[in-house]
């Protein structure tokens, strides 16, 4: 993301939370003449007085060597972040030298916040930056970023009321000699009351079921039945988007699946679209069989696309709805059909990401290792 974006973004959060820059009294600014601003009208937020504290915890040597980072053995469970008081994390970045050539798929990173039972952040590490397929992709988003060295970056506002809490667990067999980690936060007095929570939830399907009527055929599907569930909550809030891995177990393109999405209705979708490749932005198979290339945009992209349209093909998608967050008041649910009418058998590795007013308290539980390792299933 282009620095100008990044301040953009964290802007907009900051006004969001109420926590942007103080305004300057109405008799400190001169008096506006025909044809000019006020100063308060072209002054960037970063120039004017802010009123919150930077602060960052890392995996800095406190003895003041160059040893900034922490070793997970397997099994173990590491704390990288504890803050108590009000705050907002507003960036989070990592990067890892392990043994295992698995390790995006067998470190879990959880979050906590003021003190809930469950975790509001829950899935492997390279899902959430989403690199679902536990491959390193280089790409840019609005929100997350992999950089070359292997460096991750998120740039999801988090904020929390009373505490925050993130570790890192190594649920892999093989050392991580190096964790290096870098959390940029905000201290502040206090937050809104209406300053919701973030949640990101890891899903997968190994293999989804293909439907098949009697006759053979593919049956209709106007109520979502049998989808892909990136997230089911329930609570006040508003949807941010998903990144999803996917590996092909047969021919033929993967896609044409709709996305439909269940607000505040159990019974039935309110928002149903055209296709998957179209919910994730792009048309006509991400370029087809043969010329299908990989994108990365702001809010959307497919950095990952290898031997499309094949079996064991594999993708990396990611949509965002920055311009315009799903709202929801009591309940959501968002699902994706896997192919036309759920007729495909791939394997779907997702991580939903949405804000809503309190943890939630519906947490999938986390598969084996084993089992979040992404293969080709056969029929």
């Amino acid at each position: 993301m282009k620095p100008v974006q990044r301040r953009g973004f964290f802007r907009g959060a900051l006004a969001a939370l109420g926590l942007g820059a103080a305004a300057p009294e109405v008799q400190a600014q001169p008096p506006a003449r025909a044809g000019m601003p006020r100063p308060a009208a072209f002054l960037p937020t970063y120039c004017r007085a802010q009123n919150y504290k930077s602060l960052k915890q890392s995996s800095h040597d406190p003895t003041g060597g160059n040893s900034d980072r922490w070793p997970i053995q397997p099994g173990k469970e590491l704390e990288i972040f504890n803050q108590q008081g009000p705050g907002m994390i507003s960036h989070i970045w990592f990067t890892i030298a392990a043994q295992s050539p698995h390790h995006l798929k067998e470190l879990i990173l959880r979050a906590w916040w003021d003190g809930a039972s469950k975790p509001s952040i829950e899935t492997p590490i390279g899902d959430f930056f989403g690199l679902n397929l536990g491959d390193y992709v280089l790409y840019e988003s609005e929100y997350l970023a992999c950089s070359p060295g292997r460096s991750l970056n998120c740039y999801f506002a988090m904020p929390y009321h009373k505490s925050a809490r993130l570790t890192v667990t190594n649920e892999g067999a093989r050392d991580v000699g190096s964790f290096y980690s870098n959390i940029d936060f905000l201290g502040v007095e206090a937050l809104p009351a209406d300053a919701l929570y973030f949640h990101a939830q890891y899903r997968q399907v190994v293999p989804h079921v293909s439907m098949k009527g009697p006759d053979g055929k593919t049956p209709v599907n106007p109520l979502g039945t049998h989808n892909h569930v990136y997230c089911e909550t329930r609570g006040r809030g508003h949807l941010m988007g998903v990144t999803l891995g996917v590996v092909q177990n047969s021919e033929y393109w993967m896609g044409e699946g709709d996305d439909m999405i269940f607000i505040d209705d159990e019974s039935k979708p309110l928002i149903i679209g055209t296709g998957s490749e179209d919910y994730f932005l792009g048309s006509w198979n991400f370029g087809g069989r043969d010329g299908a290339k990989p994108f990365s945009y702001h809010q959307y992209g497919a950095p990952l696309i290898q031997s499309p349209e094949r079996t064991g093909g594999r993708y990396c998608c990611y949509r965002f709805h920055g311009d315009n967050p799903v709202t929801f008041t009591r309940y959501l649910k968002h699902t994706m059909e896997h192919g036309h009418g759920n007729d495909r058998a791939d394997n779907f590795y997702s991580c939903c990401y949405w804000y809503q007013d309190k943890p939630t308290d519906n947490v999938p539980a986390m598969p084996p290792v084993k089992d979040r390792l992404p293969k080709v299933v056969p029929a």
